[in-house]
């Protein structure tokens, strides 16, 4: 098979879809493998690093889009590249697309088969190509919070851990998850009052035995949440529904009962944000004041930690990479049913439930499509 990774667009955005041990992986296997020049910069990876891997560098992404029959990349297509994208490609990256109707229609109209890192499951029921940015973005929240609550960030000027004397940052995280267990860890760490709070009681128990000198725990009611919420000097957002638009946790409203500069983290921006006030930002502009309230909303926040990013979600692609390459599509999906969990779009069908939900579109089911 052609597998084709080009370099990402998307503002600010420096991972890279193929490490070169997964170039080198794919090429052992008798597959050719195209990267764009350049693309692997921002990880820490040259040309040169691909090309002793056997891989081919190529000058334009259009001549990757034009002659690869599968694309790997880690963000969602931007605009010029969906036009690129053609009836019968394959297209394996993060997709993200409950609250992105426009994108949504044009794979649709693509013709493209695309599968979406963040609904392929395991047998335990997690995500394991989430898992790992969750890991990444859940231990960058309280580092990039305690940077918005800096005075000159427009923030309360509250140290994380305090100082003998002065009580640390009062932070709730809202979401036991992945997510929310490393950002818990990384606050507590740093010194904070942490609560993690969640709807699942088993999740808690779990979280209070394995973390019980780290951090409190506390049931996620909506009445328990505004309490706590409005005593926050930190707010994380992490809450995941699969492939699903992310629900709003905090109202417009309940921002004027906050504290003056305190920081709202919404992990959740890339499925539309848990908060009412949530909008994506990028990493060259991440932060915006609402109500006095500072939010921090970056829609790929791994990519600031771009090297250790693209090894990390490398690990977890690499083996459904060569099962899609090695097998097909459609075979690799009817051999694994967690993959097939990942088909959200093929040949001019939605296939994934929660998007059609989220979106208003007809599903088709994916079983039907692989027989």
């Amino acid at each position: 098979m052609k597998i084709g990774c080009p370099k990402e667009i998307k503002p600010q955005e420096f991972r890279v879809g193929m490490t070169p041990n997964a170039a080198r992986e794919a090429v052992a296997a008798g597959h050719q493998v195209m990267i764009e020049a350049g693309a692997g910069l921002g990880a820490g990876f040259t040309d040169a690093d691909y090309t002793a891997a056997g891989a081919a560098i190529v000058d334009t992404a259009e001549e990757i889009f034009a002659t690869a029959e599968m694309i790997v990349k880690v963000k969602e297509p931007q605009a010029v590249e969906r036009k690129m994208l053609r009836e019968g490609q394959l297209l394996f990256t993060y997709l993200h697309l409950a609250p992105d109707p426009d994108q949504t229609h044009d794979l649709i109209a693509s013709g493209c088969t695309a599968i979406a890192y963040e609904t392929v499951t395991d047998r335990n029921g997690g995500l394991p190509l989430l898992a790992p940015m969750s890991e990444v973005a859940g231990k960058l929240a309280p580092q990039v919070g305690a940077w918005t609550l800096q005075k000159a960030n427009g923030g309360r000027g509250v140290l994380m851990g305090g100082v003998p004397g002065v009580s640390p940052a009062n932070v709730v995280i809202i979401g036991g998850g992945v997510v929310g267990t490393q950002a818990a860890r990384v606050a507590a760490g740093m010194g904070a009052d942490v609560t993690v709070q969640d709807m699942s009681l088993p999740r808690l128990r779990y979280l209070d035995d394995a973390f019980r000198s780290e951090f409190k725990t506390a049931y996620a009611s909506k009445g328990n949440t505004a309490e706590l919420v409005r005593q926050a000097d930190m707010v994380v957002g992490a809450v995941l529904i699969p492939g699903a638009a992310a629900p709003k946790l905090i109202s417009r409203e309940q921002l004027g009962e906050m504290k003056p500069g305190a920081a709202l983290v919404d992990v959740a921006i890339d499925q539309g944000g848990c908060f009412e006030t949530s909008r994506a930002t990028t990493h060259a502009d991440p932060i915006y004041d609402v109500d006095g309230i500072m939010h921090y909303c970056v829609a790929n926040m791994p990519g600031a930690v771009a090297r250790t990013s693209t090894i990390a979600l490398g690990n977890a692609t690499m083996p459904f990479m060569m099962a899609l390459a090695n097998k097909g599509w459609k075979q690799a999906c009817a051999d694994d049913e967690h993959l097939l969990n990942g088909l959200n779009v093929h040949a001019g069908k939605l296939t994934y439930y929660a998007v059609g939900k989220a979106l208003g579109i007809d599903v088709t089911s994916p079983q039907l499509l692989i027989k």
